[in-house]
């Protein structure tokens, strides 16, 4: 299966794969649209146990999964656990806010920094208890019924 993923990107992307750089990193697996939108607050409130069931959402929605690396660069996963889906797959779901170490293989164009996983080496499952400071769903993240 990791064999006809790898093909097919190469199918896709073309010639950028052969950019590619074999790499081993740790970080947070994170839900890239409330960490770049900010919708719901700062980098620090869209990460670990303060942001884990959103993150859960919205990769089972269909918003790509990303890895935050320990250097505070993040990386958009292209591929992970065997999967060729980016967001929803039962490894996006099951590794949300999970610190991971991962090898695969890293690729940057136009300023962005894309991760295909080919393995996750160890989970170190959540390490960022954050809940304490933003409570599970973080205040400003609840619909005020009043307006």
């Amino acid at each position: 299966m990791r064999n006809a993923v790898a093909a097919a990107l190469v199918c896709v992307a073309g010639p950028a794969l052969a950019d590619g750089e074999d790499i081993t990193i740790r970080g947070e697996v994170i839900d890239t649209w409330c960490y770049f939108s900010g919708v719901m607050g700062g980098p620090d409130a869209v990460t670990g146990t303060a942001h884990h069931t959103c993150a859960i959402w919205c990769s089972a929605g269909g918003i790509p999964v990303g890895l935050l690396a320990e250097d505070g660069t993040v990386y958009m996963i292209l591929a992970l656990g065997g999967s060729d889906q980016s967001a929803g797959g039962a490894a996006q779901l099951e590794l949300a806010s999970h610190d991971i170490t991962v090898s695969g293989q890293v690729f940057a164009r136009d300023g962005l920094n894309y991760l295909v996983v080919a393995d996750v080496v160890e989970d170190h499952g959540i390490t960022n208890i954050n809940h304490t400071d933003f409570g599970v769903v973080p205040g400003f993240a609840i619909p005020n019924p009043e307006g």
